[in-house]
């Protein structure tokens, strides 16, 4: 499944929690999350997975975030899945070989791997090239947690680059950025998924809807962008093709194809 998919937002919904599935799938984002593992308490986990399979059961689309392949519940999520046929995966603590079992028992499905531990990110390469596999979710909150690296400034951008440039070896679609734990500041919240943009992440996983609008600004092109890249194009049919020049910079067949494909996609909505 390894085609470019254009989802920027994925909101994490706590699967224990119903009231919410609705709402949540009205809310405006992307694709949905129904989360299996970190929001439920394990006395929670057998009700959690029945609310999400009645949800589902009614043809419903969402991915759903399952427990860790090392974890008692792993398997009999999996087997709700596997009822489910439209619902998608994520798989936490992700690796090569878990992964790829994964996708065994659920052929076909849209597939997101969420690293998040140092074991995963030594085989980034691997894990990109498992058959099947949609995208690259970084989680960076439990990442942090295990190596002691904070997630502020410029501490994991060695790693978030990584995992941009395998996944885009590996032809997958661009990775999704790590959550932002506050929720009432859009301001910063907008110059952090701008960040993860530059960076060449596709999208940014969420935690609550008040984040939504935020990053969909973010990850599209401004309207000044795409005056640019209307510019850019205007140039280069003037030129008959040949490189040109447009705001005293170069233009040749890259800028022009990045030029096209900010023409494809929506402005941005104002915040």
């Amino acid at each position: 499944m390894k085609a470019a998919r254009t989802d920027r937002s994925l909101l994490f919904v706590p699967g224990h929690r119903p009231d919410r599935f609705d709402k949540a799938a009205a809310s405006g984002a992307h694709a949905l999350v129904l989360d299996l593992e970190d929001a439920v308490a394990p006395d929670d986990k057998l009700q959690a997975r029945t609310e999400v399979a009645a949800w589902l059961a009614a043809g419903r689309v969402a991915f759903v975030r399952v427990n860790a392949a090392d974890t008692p519940w792993h398997a009999d999520d999996l087997r709700m899945l596997a009822a489910a046929p439209k619902a998608g995966v994520m798989l936490p603590k992700a690796d090569a070989a878990h992964m790829a079992a994964v996708l065994q028992a659920l052929p076909g499905r849209r597939a997101i791997a969420l690293l998040e531990s140092v074991a995963g990110y030594q085989e980034l390469a691997w894990l990109a090239a498992v058959p099947g596999l949609e995208r690259i979710a970084f989680g960076s909150v439990d990442f942090a947690a295990e190596t002691g690296i904070a997630d502020e400034g410029e501490a994991l951008t060695a790693v978030r680059t990584q995992i941009v440039l395998q996944s885009l070896a590996a032809g997958l679609a661009p990775p999704i950025d790590s959550v932002s734990l506050g929720f009432t500041d859009a301001e910063a919240l907008l110059a952090e998924a701008r960040r993860s943009r530059a960076l060449g992440f596709g999208g940014k996983l969420c935690i609550h809807p008040a984040q939504l609008a935020a990053v969909h600004a973010a990850f599209a092109p401004t309207a000044a962008e795409q005056a640019w890249a209307a510019r850019v194009l205007a140039a280069f049919e003037a030129s008959g093709g040949a490189a040109t020049a447009v705001d005293g910079k170069m233009v040749d067949k890259p800028v022009v194809e990045r030029a096209r494909r900010l023409l494809a996609e929506p402005a941005a909505a104002a915040l």
